[in-house]
């Protein structure tokens, strides 16, 4: 399993502009491919949006939301699970 991590920060006044987007562009995107386990959203009071896939194979990436939302391009990583 492969799980990644892609995170972005938004402007202040542009983190529901962000989420909205992220939960109604990005997800369904990602959603449609056969290959997806889970995916998580999470929002942080600095204005950062997280989002967790978790893969069997061959992650797909989530594409960039507008640039006049963000105050950068996003990052993600991939990991893979630990057990303990």
């Amino acid at each position: 399993m492969i799980v990644r991590m892609w995170e972005v920060q938004s402007h202040p006044e542009s983190l529901d502009e962000v989420l909205s987007w992220v939960c109604e562009r990005a997800v369904p995107a990602v959603r449609a491919d056969p290959n997806l386990v889970s995916v998580e959203v999470f929002s942080s009071p600095d204005h950062r949006v997280v989002v967790i896939t978790r893969w069997r194979r061959d992650p797909v990436d989530i594409e960039e939301p507008p640039g006049y939302l963000v105050t950068r391009k996003p990052h993600s990583w991939d990991f893979s699970p630990v057990e303990l």
